[in-house]
């Protein structure tokens, strides 16, 4: 549901089950939804708690949309997830084909009780905060008054593997 207003948002990518077809997929359903006009390095890291699963392919996508935050999430990025086979359960740390979150909004500060923004792990997961610093280094984090490129967590590269094939394929999809 647009609100005539533009905002750009950061989305953040993430999958573990045939993430070379998944998140291609992925960002050109998006393309038809919002315009994208960055991708990050996309990095292979280990599962988070779950030793024995694939590791997850994860990056930051930073977009434009007239769309709401509520409907950005909801109306856009989980019918994405579910056109590639995402199925939702209570096991929050599951193997995915995909998995698409908005990571900041703008310079909105949400908190209600499916919808949060910023996103808390930007502050404690490398492979959320990494590439979203490549991206806004100098974006104020909403909420605080220090720079994304200033926490703590961004200087934390141990464990993130770089793809630049699958980062070039990416980038070249947006630039058509």
């Amino acid at each position: 549901m647009p609100n005539g207003r533009r905002v750009d948002a950061f989305v953040a990518v993430g999958s573990n089950i045939e993430p070379a077809r998944n998140v291609p997929a992925a960002l050109d359903l998006l393309l038809q939804e919002v315009r994208v006009k960055a991708v990050s390095t996309m990095y292979r890291a280990a599962p988070v708690d779950r030793p024995g699963q694939p590791p997850f392919v994860n990056g930051v996508w930073r977009i434009e949309t007239d769309r709401t935050a509520r409907d950005l999430k909801y109306a856009v990025l989980r019918e994405i997830e579910r056109r590639l086979g995402r199925v939702r359960t209570d096991d929050a740390c599951a193997a995915r084909p995909i998995d698409l979150d908005i990571a900041l909004f703008g310079n909105a500060v949400i908190e209600e009780p499916d919808l949060v923004c910023p996103d808390p792990d930007i502050r404690r997961r490398p492979f959320l905060a990494v590439p979203l610093a490549e991206l806004a280094p100098d974006l104020p984090l909403p909420g605080t008054d220090g720079r994304l490129a200033d926490l703590p967590v961004c200087r934390d590269t141990q464990g993130l593997e770089p793809l630049p094939h699958l980062t070039d394929q990416l980038r070249r999809r947006i630039a058509r």
